[in-house]
């Protein structure tokens, strides 16, 4: 992925900080957009587009945190500003999962390289939220009896366990065994025993 297609959402409610950030955003390439508050911010912002959130930590309206908590759904990296920021605050932003937590002014090389962390963060962000959506889907193609046997076969049992658990015959859950485990896209029990201890919640 080259910079431009990594969008910087830049929220501060200073014109000055916001025309001087966007500026050196802009010339290392990225894609910038910015807004002077969290409201207008959330509206219009693509949870699908890889990027990541410059956020001033006081703002009107919803302050920083807020924004923060917004973006936990989409997996959203979140890197804060504060002009007048403490070390308390420092150390809840970074707990709740900010990439980094800035102290204006800022240099703009401090300011690039953090861009850069963000950018890896989303980068495994997204993949592992498209695995996890593969693995519903895969769940979601899978019959009734099929979805018990995968949890079954999760759980260590053996075909003819399940087979008692479910009232059926060895032969039976030996065909839903080996069509699940071909609908999941896995080969092993111990691929399909990582997977579903991953992804299932």
């Amino acid at each position: 992925m080259n910079n431009a297609q990594f969008r910087v959402y830049l929220v501060d409610d200073d014109a000055g900080v916001r025309t001087a950030l966007s500026r050196v955003i802009s010339i290392a390439g990225y894609d910038v957009q910015t807004f002077a508050d969290a409201e207008a911010f959330l509206d219009q912002h693509d949870p699908e587009a890889p990027g990541c959130a410059v956020v001033d930590l006081s703002l009107p309206g919803k302050d920083g945190f807020e924004v923060q908590a917004a973006m936990a759904s989409c997996g959203r990296p979140v890197v804060f500003l504060t002009g007048q920021g403490t070390i308390q605050t420092g150390v809840r932003a970074i707990k709740a999962g900010a990439v980094d937590f800035l102290e204006k002014p800022i240099e703009a090389a401090t300011l690039l390289t953090t861009i850069e962390k963000a950018r890896q963060v989303d980068c495994q962000s997204r993949s592992l939220l498209n695995e996890r959506r593969e693995f519903q889907e895969r769940i979601e193609r899978l019959t009734p009896r099929e979805r018990q046997v995968l949890y079954k076969v999760a759980e260590g049992r053996l075909n003819k366990q399940i087979a008692g658990d479910l009232g059926t015959v060895e032969k039976t859950i030996k065909v839903h065994r080996a069509r699940m485990m071909e609908k999941m896209g896995v080969r092993t029990v111990a691929d399909l025993v990582r997977v579903v201890e991953r992804f299932h919640q």
